[in-house]
């Protein structure tokens, strides 16, 4: 099992569900936790007062991860408080339900930056010193419907395509320098961007975002001979093997 005592994590989209979720589940390994991005400080704060109740180190770099040169500032940051980078969560999305005829430029440019141009140029900024890493991961949140696609999700179904090819590209590009790079795609997590996005999917059967938490524990403390590169997560209500 791969110690993950004051290793530095990287988490995006830390003030609630499922960033929330893995920051507390790092922070019990005594993992060090960056939060990086997000305008709500006081979910940002509540986030980070959970962390260190569970006697972990937290970082906090609130602000837009949208905005011009946001991401490389707030790793430079991160390293010169924590010495360097280890594990990067890239989490923070943006889910979008309409018509493919009523889904605007604006709105698909918008989920776009958010789900695909953040983790891609932040995980650019994070690399230099992954590779300082005896143990670098980097985790891509993606969902199912990366592998299909839904009624009324045309825009974020795109973006989640375009994260898992990105996440096997890179993975490809960095496994011979011990980087490893994984996705999981989950479908249905009780978080506030689903209660938004899908009104329709009532809570019960519904994944827990500490559920999602434990597969990325599973991904980081596993560094074995066998390497799991992604793993899909369906709703206890669904069908088994059918996305």
């Amino acid at each position: 099992m791969n110690d993950l005592k004051n290793k530095v994590a990287v988490v995006t989209g830390g003030g609630g569900g499922i960033g929330r979720a893995v920051a507390v589940r790092l922070a019990k390994e005594k993992a060090v936790v960056a939060l990086l991005g997000g305008n709500d400080g006081q979910k940002l704060k509540t986030t980070a007062e959970m962390v260190e109740e569970a006697g972990a180190k937290c970082i906090v770099v609130g602000g837009d991860l949208t905005a011009e040169g946001f991401l490389r500032a707030g790793v430079e940051k991160i390293v010169a408080e924590a010495g360097g980078v280890d594990i990067l969560v890239n989490n923070a999305g943006m889910a979008y339900n309409a018509k493919f005829e009523e889904t605007g430029e604006e709105v698909f440019e918008r989920i776009m930056r958010i789900n695909v141009k953040v983790p891609y140029f932040l995980t650019q900024a994070a690399l230099p010193y992954l590779r300082r890493s005896k143990s670098a991961s980097v985790i891509n949140i993606s969902s199912v419907v990366g592998h299909a696609g839904y009624p009324l999700q045309s825009a974020y179904a795109a973006s989640k395509h375009a994260v898992l090819g990105f996440t096997k590209s890179l993975a490809a590009e960095v496994y011979g320098e011990g980087i490893r790079v994984h996705a999981i795609s989950p479908g249905g997590v009780y978080t506030d961007m689903v209660k938004v996005a899908r009104p329709d999917l009532s809570p019960e059967g519904m994944i827990l975002p500490e559920e999602i938490a434990e597969i990325v524990l599973f991904f980081l403390a596993n560094r074995g001979n066998a390497v799991v590169d992604e793993i899909l997560v369906h709703r206890v209500n669904k069908t088994p093997f059918l996305i």
